[in-house]
């Protein structure tokens, strides 16, 4: 099953760290087989207030996205945003195709 590396981040002061960041990223997925699906951009708010940059990243199951993030290439990069971003970021999984949102009260 799908899972997504997820990242809510704000207060990102741009810098020679971050681009260096920005510019090592797409390398460290390759061998995972992760891709951004979003990378920030503008929003319109339908509800409520959103004031943190969204990025998401695709991977194709679990595994590969923990062995993304634990990679030694990501790792030497990672300090890079951390020093200079906060937010949370996590893994969650996708659902299958076809999912209706009433099977979560199903345990589907």
């Amino acid at each position: 099953m799908t899972c997504h590396a997820v990242g809510l981040l704000h207060a990102v002061e741009m810098g020679p760290e971050i681009v260096a960041y920005l510019e090592g990223i797409d390398a460290t997925l390759a061998p995972f087989g992760g891709r951004f699906l979003i990378h920030g951009g503008p929003r319109e708010a339908l509800e409520g207030q959103c004031d943190r940059d969204l990025i998401v990243i695709a991977f194709p199951d679990r595994a590969a996205a923990r062995a993304w993030y634990a990679s030694p290439a990501y790792r030497a990069i990672l300090p890079f945003r951390q020093r200079h971003a906060k937010g949370e970021v996590f893994l969650i999984d996708g659902v299958e195709e076809g999912h209706r949102a009433a099977d979560i009260l199903r345990g589907a």
